[in-house]
Protein backbone atom coordinates (compact mmCIF):
# COMPACT_ATOMS: atom_id res chain seq x y z
CA UNK A 1 0.00 0.00 0.00
CA UNK A 2 3.11 3.00 0.54
CA UNK A 3 1.85 3.96 3.38
CA UNK A 4 4.06 4.49 6.47
CA UNK A 5 1.06 4.28 8.59
CA UNK A 6 0.40 0.40 8.13
CA UNK A 7 2.77 -1.31 9.84
CA UNK A 8 4.22 -5.01 8.16
CA UNK A 9 0.47 -6.08 6.87
CA UNK A 10 0.20 -9.66 7.43
CA UNK A 11 2.90 -10.87 9.68
CA UNK A 12 1.08 -12.03 12.91
CA UNK A 13 4.38 -12.17 14.83
CA UNK A 14 4.88 -15.73 15.17
CA UNK A 15 7.27 -18.00 13.73
CA UNK A 16 4.58 -20.43 13.75
CA UNK A 17 1.14 -19.21 12.58
CA UNK A 18 -0.73 -21.01 15.36
CA UNK A 19 1.28 -20.34 18.20
CA UNK A 20 -0.29 -19.01 21.23
CA UNK A 21 -3.65 -18.46 19.08
CA UNK A 22 -6.81 -21.02 19.02
CA UNK A 23 -7.71 -21.57 15.92
CA UNK A 24 -11.39 -21.52 15.11
CA UNK A 25 -10.12 -23.46 11.77
CA UNK A 26 -7.71 -24.97 9.78
CA UNK A 27 -7.81 -26.07 6.35
CA UNK A 28 -5.20 -27.05 3.71
CA UNK A 29 -3.77 -23.47 3.20
CA UNK A 30 -5.05 -21.05 6.19
CA UNK A 31 -5.53 -20.97 10.23
CA UNK A 32 -8.59 -18.72 11.10
CA UNK A 33 -8.38 -17.65 14.44
CA UNK A 34 -9.85 -14.71 16.41
CA UNK A 35 -8.68 -11.10 15.97
CA UNK A 36 -5.22 -10.13 18.12
CA UNK A 37 -3.86 -6.58 18.73
CA UNK A 38 -0.99 -7.47 15.95
CA UNK A 39 -3.81 -8.02 13.35
CA UNK A 40 -4.42 -4.10 13.19
CA UNK A 41 -1.83 -3.29 10.62
CA UNK A 42 -3.21 -6.32 8.09
CA UNK A 43 -6.60 -5.06 8.80
CA UNK A 44 -5.77 -1.58 8.03
CA UNK A 45 -4.27 -2.44 4.92
CA UNK A 46 -7.54 -4.50 4.23
CA UNK A 47 -10.13 -2.34 4.78
CA UNK A 48 -8.35 1.29 3.65
CA UNK A 49 -8.07 -0.26 0.39
CA UNK A 50 -10.44 1.50 -2.33
CA UNK A 51 -10.29 -1.43 -4.74
CA UNK A 52 -10.46 -4.11 -1.73
CA UNK A 53 -13.69 -2.23 -0.24
CA UNK A 54 -15.57 -1.57 -3.90
CA UNK A 55 -18.22 -3.99 -2.68
CA UNK A 56 -18.28 -3.78 0.82
CA UNK A 57 -21.03 -1.91 2.67
CA UNK A 58 -20.86 1.45 1.09
CA UNK A 59 -17.98 1.21 -1.04
CA UNK A 60 -15.59 3.65 0.79
CA UNK A 61 -12.45 2.59 2.67
CA UNK A 62 -12.39 2.73 6.43
CA UNK A 63 -9.40 5.18 8.10
CA UNK A 64 -7.70 4.26 11.31
CA UNK A 65 -10.52 5.00 13.46
CA UNK A 66 -13.26 2.95 11.85
CA UNK A 67 -10.90 0.23 12.13
CA UNK A 68 -10.57 0.53 15.82
CA UNK A 69 -14.21 0.47 16.25
CA UNK A 70 -14.39 -2.25 14.19
CA UNK A 71 -12.24 -4.14 16.69
CA UNK A 72 -14.40 -3.33 19.23
CA UNK A 73 -17.38 -4.24 17.66
CA UNK A 74 -15.63 -7.88 16.77
CA UNK A 75 -14.81 -8.14 20.55
CA UNK A 76 -18.49 -7.39 21.42
CA UNK A 77 -19.71 -10.01 19.12
CA UNK A 78 -17.30 -12.39 20.52
CA UNK A 79 -18.12 -12.07 24.02
CA UNK A 80 -21.99 -12.05 22.64
CA UNK A 81 -22.35 -14.94 20.16
CA UNK A 82 -19.10 -16.77 20.57
CA UNK A 83 -18.52 -15.77 17.30
CA UNK A 84 -17.88 -13.01 14.94
CA UNK A 85 -14.77 -11.59 12.30
CA UNK A 86 -11.91 -13.72 12.07
CA UNK A 87 -8.35 -13.49 10.65
CA UNK A 88 -7.26 -15.44 8.39
CA UNK A 89 -3.44 -16.86 8.22
CA UNK A 90 -1.57 -18.48 5.90
CA UNK A 91 -0.43 -21.59 7.39
CA UNK A 92 3.23 -21.61 5.24
CA UNK A 93 3.81 -18.10 6.21
CA UNK A 94 2.06 -16.89 8.80
CA UNK A 95 0.62 -13.97 6.77
CA UNK A 96 -2.12 -12.45 7.58
CA UNK A 97 -4.03 -13.19 4.20
CA UNK A 98 -7.54 -11.37 4.96
CA UNK A 99 -10.43 -11.40 7.25
CA UNK A 100 -13.68 -13.25 7.57
CA UNK A 101 -16.25 -14.38 9.77
CA UNK A 102 -20.09 -15.00 10.66
CA UNK A 103 -21.75 -11.26 12.11
CA UNK A 104 -25.50 -9.90 12.10
CA UNK A 105 -25.39 -6.29 10.82
CA UNK A 106 -27.50 -3.92 11.90
CA UNK A 107 -29.24 -6.18 14.60
CA UNK A 108 -30.55 -8.84 12.05
CA UNK A 109 -31.54 -12.12 13.27
CA UNK A 110 -29.92 -14.52 10.84
CA UNK A 111 -26.04 -14.08 10.69
CA UNK A 112 -24.61 -13.03 7.47
CA UNK A 113 -20.94 -14.23 6.30
CA UNK A 114 -18.15 -11.94 5.07
CA UNK A 115 -14.83 -11.50 4.00
CA UNK A 116 -12.31 -9.14 3.12
CA UNK A 117 -8.56 -10.51 1.61
CA UNK A 118 -5.74 -8.27 0.48
CA UNK A 119 -5.65 -7.91 -2.98
CA UNK A 120 -2.21 -9.63 -3.40
CA UNK A 121 -3.84 -13.02 -1.88
CA UNK A 122 -6.80 -12.25 -4.71
CA UNK A 123 -7.52 -14.80 -7.16
CA UNK A 124 -6.30 -18.12 -5.50
CA UNK A 125 -9.13 -19.13 -4.08
CA UNK A 126 -8.75 -18.46 -0.64
CA UNK A 127 -12.29 -16.49 -0.26
CA UNK A 128 -13.76 -19.94 -1.30
CA UNK A 129 -11.24 -22.06 1.53
CA UNK A 130 -12.78 -19.94 4.02
CA UNK A 131 -15.91 -19.05 3.42
CA UNK A 132 -16.63 -23.23 2.90
CA UNK A 133 -15.10 -23.66 6.18
CA UNK A 134 -17.31 -20.64 8.14
CA UNK A 135 -20.13 -22.28 7.09
CA UNK A 136 -18.88 -25.60 8.62
CA UNK A 137 -18.37 -24.27 11.43
CA UNK A 138 -20.93 -21.84 11.80
CA UNK A 139 -23.34 -25.06 11.94
CA UNK A 140 -21.22 -27.58 13.93
CA UNK A 141 -20.54 -25.20 16.70
CA UNK A 142 -22.91 -22.63 17.01
CA UNK A 143 -25.78 -24.65 15.34
CA UNK A 144 -26.23 -22.45 12.63
CA UNK A 145 -29.26 -23.30 10.69
CA UNK A 146 -29.03 -20.58 8.02
CA UNK A 147 -26.36 -18.29 7.17
CA UNK A 148 -26.93 -16.33 4.51
CA UNK A 149 -24.37 -13.84 2.43
CA UNK A 150 -25.47 -10.29 0.42
CA UNK A 151 -23.61 -8.93 -3.06
CA UNK A 152 -24.23 -6.81 -5.37
CA UNK A 153 -24.84 -7.60 -9.02
CA UNK A 154 -21.79 -6.34 -10.65
CA UNK A 155 -19.02 -8.43 -7.86
CA UNK A 156 -19.08 -11.06 -9.81
CA UNK A 157 -16.27 -12.85 -7.90
CA UNK A 158 -18.06 -13.13 -4.52
CA UNK A 159 -20.87 -14.57 -6.59
CA UNK A 160 -18.78 -17.50 -8.21
CA UNK A 161 -17.03 -18.26 -4.33
CA UNK A 162 -21.18 -18.16 -2.69
CA UNK A 163 -22.22 -20.59 -5.59
CA UNK A 164 -18.91 -22.60 -5.51
CA UNK A 165 -19.55 -23.54 -1.94
CA UNK A 166 -23.08 -24.20 -2.65
CA UNK A 167 -24.60 -21.06 -1.07
CA UNK A 168 -27.76 -20.51 -3.29
CA UNK A 169 -29.44 -17.26 -4.70
CA UNK A 170 -32.11 -16.86 -2.78
CA UNK A 171 -33.45 -13.04 -3.34
CA UNK A 172 -33.00 -10.23 -5.69
CA UNK A 173 -33.91 -6.86 -3.43
CA UNK A 174 -34.17 -3.54 -4.60
CA UNK A 175 -32.73 -1.33 -1.93
CA UNK A 176 -34.43 2.34 -1.00
CA UNK A 177 -31.66 3.85 -3.21
CA UNK A 178 -32.66 1.90 -6.52
CA UNK A 179 -29.93 -0.39 -6.30
CA UNK A 180 -30.01 -4.16 -6.23
CA UNK A 181 -28.45 -6.65 -3.59
CA UNK A 182 -28.40 -10.63 -4.36
CA UNK A 183 -28.85 -12.58 -1.40
CA UNK A 184 -27.50 -16.04 -0.87
CA UNK A 185 -28.53 -18.33 1.60
CA UNK A 186 -26.92 -21.97 2.69
CA UNK A 187 -28.08 -24.24 5.22
CA UNK A 188 -26.78 -27.74 6.26
CA UNK A 189 -26.95 -30.96 4.90
CA UNK A 190 -29.26 -33.08 7.02
CA UNK A 191 -27.73 -35.23 9.43
CA UNK A 192 -27.03 -38.52 8.23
Amino acid sequence: MGRSDVPDPGRTGAADPAAGYHAVFQSERLICRRWVAGDFGPLLAVYSDAEAMKWVGDGQPLGQDQCREWFKVTEANYARRGYGMFALVERGSGAVAGFAGLVHPGGQVVPEIKYALLRSRWGVGLASEAVLQLLRYGASVHGLGRIVATVAPGNLASQRVLDKVGMALALRQVNDDGSTTLAFEWSPPPAA
